[in-house]
């Protein structure tokens, strides 16, 4: 091969060979199929390596190790969520009755309604009232004159709901709207709430505390 047919670049002109025996590349030689258990399936998806001491969802458990997907039962003698509830607020029942409705034009005591009733629920889950139905009864149903007495009554019947889970003496729900007919309900009635969360002493607003006793 001579000068001729080389390129200024010193490249081959047409096709023209090289002489001499030529280099064979070995990614130049075809590649032979894998066996099928060579290598993992593919169906469009990742997918995951096993690798030793790490758990796989649905595989054995691995000890020392949480198996994803699985529930790890609560330990020995601690109280489940069906026997807890939530400590409410202690409040003063003189405050309740007379000093904060006056200063507030009667306002507090249908917020107050509303929050002993989400307390009394939040510590006693079994026994739910919603709260915003009292409110509805005691201020617009006051025109339909009933309302506000049924509401009265069913929420003496929830405070002695929640004493009796909490295992005290419970009030007299007849004696209890008797009082509140007189005029010193609220005063009564936080005097019998306080006594649930005096059954806890040392627990603070929002913490969980267990239910002794069941209704």
């Amino acid at each position: 091969m001579t000068d001729q047919n080389l390129s200024p670049y010193g490249q081959l002109h047409g096709d023209q060979q090289p002489c001499g025996p030529r280099r064979v590349d070995e990614h130049d030689q075809p590649r032979r199929p894998r066996p099928p258990g060579d290598r993992p399936e593919r169906d469009g998806r990742l997918t995951s390596v096993s690798q030793p001491g790490v758990p796989q969802p649905g595989g054995p458990p691995v000890p020392g190790r949480a198996n994803p997907g699985s529930t790890t039962p609560a330990p020995s003698g601690y109280p489940q969520p069906a026997d807890t509830g939530i400590y409410g607020k202690r409040r003063s029942p003189f405050a309740v009755w007379l000093g904060l409705p006056l200063i507030t034009l009667g306002i507090y005591s249908i917020i107050w309604i509303y929050k002993i009733t989400r307390e009394l629920n939040e510590y006693d889950q079994r026994n739910v009232i919603d709260p915003i139905r009292p409110v509805l009864a005691v201020t617009l149903g006051v025109f339909l004159i009933f309302p506000p007495f049924v509401t009265i009554w069913r929420l003496c019947a929830h405070v002695r709901q929640a004493q009796q889970a909490a295992g005290l003496p419970p009030l007299r729900t007849g004696a209890a709207f008797t009082v509140f007919l007189l005029g010193c309900g609220p005063l009564n009635l936080q005097g019998e709430i306080n006594r649930i969360w005096d059954r806890y002493p040392g627990a603070v607003e929002g913490q969980q505390v267990p239910l002794p006793a069941r209704p």
